[in-house]
């Protein structure tokens, strides 16, 4: 069994600030299309998305870089709890370490948003192998 674990925490004023200064540049770079349009008119649901992806990225073991922004999206499931999708170099860099369930928690308050992201794994990872 293999566990992974990450955690984000975000300054919603700062969160803002950037949001005046880069405006739509910056939601266009972190955000898919399909969290702007679920999101894009809740700051607080953003920035506990961004915290998210962060958390995922740590988890992972890496930072952002190795893999995109838009490699991670966090929607919602039917019953409107975080669900975490995957893409591209995200999931590849998962599967290599034999990520395949994951559990995303979010939270904010009016000053800040934190996210949690744990994996679990029962293959071991290929490079092991």
């Amino acid at each position: 069994m293999r566990l992974a674990t990450g955690i984000d925490l975000v300054d919603l004023e700062r969160f803002k600030r950037t949001l005046q200064r880069q405006g739509e540049r910056f939601l266009l770079r972190i955000f898919t299309p399909r969290e702007l349009a679920l999101f894009s008119d809740h700051t607080e649901s953003l920035a506990a998305r961004f915290a998210a992806k962060e958390a995922v990225a740590k988890a992972l073991g890496c930072g952002i870089g190795a893999i995109r922004w838009q490699d991670i999206e966090i929607l919602r499931d039917e019953h409107n709890a975080p669900n975490l999708i995957l893409y591209a170099a995200a999931l590849q860099l998962a599967e290599e370490l034999g990520l395949d369930t994951w559990s995303i928690s979010l939270s904010h308050t009016h000053r800040q948003a934190v996210a949690l992201a744990v994996a679990l794994g029962e293959t071991v990872p290929k490079e092991a192998s």
